[in-house]
């Protein structure tokens, strides 16, 4: 099997873009801006979906679902959020197409057909959730209220990107109505954190928690919890976030209810999501110049068998011993493929299995079943060894654990080693060109200043790190008086 995939030194968006591809997660579709997620691709995302799904059911969150279309008028409700999404709005105006009567086959929007009210395809379903839980709200024993929902939504897109940027996504948004604003901030806290330990021990990908400046916040929230992470070309990429929506949302439906003493409020919302874009990521933080390379913790297949024989006879003595390990380390809850194509030889496999990012794949042929042993190869570091097959199914659990661990700490030293502070805006944007990552600087607290940055350099402020320290300082621009280090980088 020929991967010719462009190396990641070569051309890192060219290398994305083809491994995506090549690797079957995802292709271009016949709509503009849309993809086609394929079997192995979606595989991976139900995993993820499964994994996310079981965290947001024990943090006492349910599922349900709210319509695709929102009137124009309920948009509207919140004017920060319909102005921050109005670019984006695809608008469904007619409802039937007719037959072009000057044209055999081709038909024409029915002018007869408009709608009495235009309707917004969601880019985000605040508004029509909010307009519902007003119905479903009267007294402070209905709260909180904690929905989840998996959906896709659209974004009108003017340039996009396999995963990290479509016209249409899929996604999960959360929508938590709650009786007091400490309620509040602590949902949109904890639900920050379901996302960093999520993206921290399934991913494999190190985490900055942080806050979004007021530029970058989410439009109609109050703040907006983030979680950033760093791929491998020292760009960084939103993962996900949670955002705190105050009261904005309820005082523009009317959500309110009565507190134990009878009087009327306001309830405090959140809302959080993260989407197919954490595939993108997975793709760059961890794979190679061979193709992907699959944490064990989300990887569709965490082992492939390959069998080597030349007869027959050989083949079925294989496939009775491969058929007890498969045995085994199915009892272990591995997912596992005896890859028994006669149409392809082991190379082809080999090559095939790298490229889709199998972490672990098991050779036989007939002199392992002479000598009771297997080779065993590792996706993530390319090495190979020869075990024993007594107690084989224990080693390779292990060694799944071994794998998932080795990848989130070659990330993580990555993303530590490309923490710059500098102190000087030459050095802020020798850093940027030169190495990339993150840059560690102080900043004046205003919009201007950051836009002013973000046209000279393309590099925004990531999030002011929750964890960072606070020291006075200097603006790294305007040399204006700073109470903190911010992080900022160019991104996806």
């Amino acid at each position: 099997m020929s991967k010719n995939l462009t190396t990641r030194s070569e051309d890192y968006s060219k290398w994305y873009n083809e491994l995506v591809v090549k690797a079957d997660l995802a292709e271009n579709s016949g709509v503009r801006g849309c993809m086609v997620i394929k079997p192995y691709g979606y595989a991976i995302w139900e995993k993820m979906q499964a994994e996310l799904d079981r965290m947001f059911k024990e943090t006492g969150h349910q599922n349900a679902y709210f319509p695709l279309f929102v009137p124009k008028s309920m948009f509207e409700a919140e004017e920060k959020n319909a102005e921050g999404f109005a670019k984006e709005c695809a608008i469904v105006t007619h409802y039937r197409l007719k037959t072009d009567p000057d044209k055999a086959g081709k038909l024409i929007v029915d002018p007869n057909a408009k709608l009495e009210e235009e309707l917004i395809v969601r880019p985000t379903s605040e508004a029509i959730i909010w307009s519902t839980y007003k119905g479903w709200v009267q007294s402070y024993r209905d709260l909180p209220l904690l929905i989840n929902q998996w959906a896709n939504v659209v974004r009108w897109e003017m340039r996009t990107r396999l995963f990290l940027r479509t016209a249409e996504f899929l996604w999960q948004e959360g929508h938590t109505a709650h009786a007091t604003k400490q309620e509040a901030i602590e949902e949109s806290e904890k639900m920050m954190n379901v996302y960093a330990d999520f993206v921290e021990n399934f991913m494999a990908i190190p985490v900055v928690k942080g806050l979004k400046t007021e530029t970058e916040r989410f439009a109609g929230a109050d703040e907006t919890y983030c979680i950033e992470a760093l791929m491998q070309d020292g760009k960084a990429l939103q993962a996900g976030t949670s955002h705190f929506l105050g009261q904005n949302f309820a005082k523009a439906f009317d959500v309110k209810f009565a507190n134990a003493e009878g009087k009327q409020e306001y309830v405090w919302g959140t809302s959080w999501g993260v989407s197919t874009r954490l595939m993108g990521a997975l793709v760059m933080t961890h794979s190679d110049d061979q193709g992907l390379v699959l944490p064990p913790n989300l990887a569709p297949i965490q082992v492939v068998i390959v069998p080597i024989y030349k007869t027959e006879e050989q083949f079925q003595a294989i496939t009775t011993s491969v058929n007890e390990l498969v045995k085994e380390l199915r009892k272990l809850r591995i997912s596992v493929k005896y890859d028994d194509r006669t149409t392809q030889k082991p190379g082809f496999k080999f090559a095939e299995w790298e490229l889709k990012g199998v972490p672990v794949r098991i050779a036989v042929g007939p002199k392992d079943l002479e000598n009771g042993t297997f080779e065993v190869a590792r996706r993530d570091t390319l090495t190979k060894e020869v075990v024993a097959n007594e107690g084989i199914s224990v080693y390779i659990n292990d060694l799944l654990q071994q794998i998932q661990e080795s990848l989130f700490n070659k990330a993580l030293d990555y993303r530590n080693t490309h923490i710059t502070e500098v102190n000087s805006f030459e050095e802020f944007k020798d850093v940027l060109e030169n190495k990339g990552g993150f840059v560690s600087a102080h900043w004046d607290g205003s919009a201007a200043t950051e836009e002013k940055i973000k046209d000279l350099t393309k590099a925004t402020i990531r999030c002011l790190p929750l964890e960072g320290v606070v020291e006075p300082g200097t603006c790294v621009f305007t040399g204006k008086p700073s109470s903190r280090r911010v992080f900022f980088a160019k991104a996806y």
